[in-house]
C-alpha cells in the first residue's frame, strides 16, 4: 500500500491510496466517520433560560458545536479508570455559558462558552447559538466528553470523507486498486490524525480479529 498526499490545508487533505480494494477504502472511509473519537458535548444543566428558545434545543445546539480535542490525555468514558457516570477530569471536561441581554438585543456565540481546558475549546467563536431579547438571560453548565460518530453525529470528525477510483487515463491503473480521498476535518482533530487514527483502529481490529480465531483453533 502507498500513500500519496495530493492537497492539504488545515482543514483538509486529498490524498492517493494505492494497492488497496474497494471494501478496503470503505472501510478506512467508515471508521473515519465513525470510530475515530471526538470532544461533544454530551450533557448540560440549564440553570436559568428565558429565552424563546426551549432547552432541549439549546442543548443540542451546544452538542454540535465542534470542539479542539485533546486524544492523549482523555479517555472514553466506559474506559476510565474512574468507572463514574458523572466523569472526571480524565474523560471530562466542565463548559460554562451565563449571557444576559441589558437594553438591546444580544447574540450569543460558542465564543461565549468559557471551558475549564484552554485546550478544550470551540473550533470557531462564531458559531451562532440564540439571541437574547432584552432582558433575557441564559446560564448554563456543559459537560463535554470523548465520544465516536457511530452513537451520534456530533462525534464525527470529519463533515466531509469521500473516496474515488483514481482515473484511469492518469494512472494507467487496470486493476482499480488505487483511490482519491477527499476528508475535511470539523476542526476537532488535524485532518492527519484522523486519518492515522483509523488506521490504527483498523489495524487493532485485524490484530484481534486474528487472535480470536487462533483461540477458536485451540
Amino acid at each position: 500500500m502507498k500513500i500519496q498526499i495530493i492537497e492539504k490545508t488545515d482543514f483538509t487533505m486529498r490524498l492517493i491510496i494505492r494497492g488497496v480494494n474497494t471494501s478496503f477504502a470503505n472501510t478506512l472511509r467508515r471508521i473515519m466517520l465513525s470510530e475515530v473519537p471526538t470532544m461533544a458535548i454530551a450533557d448540560a444543566v440549564i440553570i436559568e433560560n428565558s429565552s424563546v428558545l426551549p432547552d432541549e434545543i439549546l442543548v443540542h445546539r451546544l452538542g454540535f458545536i465542534p470542539l479542539k480535542t485533546d486524544l492523549d490525555s482523555y479517555n472514553l468514558p466506559e474506559e476510565c479508570p474512574c468507572k463514574s457516570e458523572f466523569g472526571c477530569n480524565l474523560c471530562r471536561v466542565a463548559l460554562t455559558l451565563e449571557a444576559e441581554a441589558a437594553d438591546e438585543v444580544t447574540t450569543v456565540y460558542s465564543g461565549d462558552l468559557q471551558s475549564e481546558n484552554p485546550d478544550i475549546t470551540p473550533v470557531s467563536d462564531k458559531i451562532l447559538l440564540v439571541k437574547l431579547a432584552p432582558d433575557q438571560k441564559i446560564k448554563l453548565e456543559a459537560y463535554a466528553r470523548l465520544g465516536k460518530g457511530k452513537v451520534h453525529a456530533k462525534w464525527q470528525p470529519v463533515s466531509t470523507c469521500a473516496y474515488e477510483f483514481v482515473p484511469e487515463t492518469e494512472t494507467s491503473n487496470e486493476r482499480g486498486d488505487a483511490f482519491i480521498f477527499n476528508i475535511e476535518s470539523t476542526g476537532a482533530l488535524p485532518v492527519e490524525r484522523i486519518v492515522l487514527e483509523a488506521v490504527h483502529i483498523l489495524d487493532r481490529r485485524f490484530k484481534d480479529f486474528s487472535k480470536q480465531l487462533k483461540e477458536i483453533k485451540k
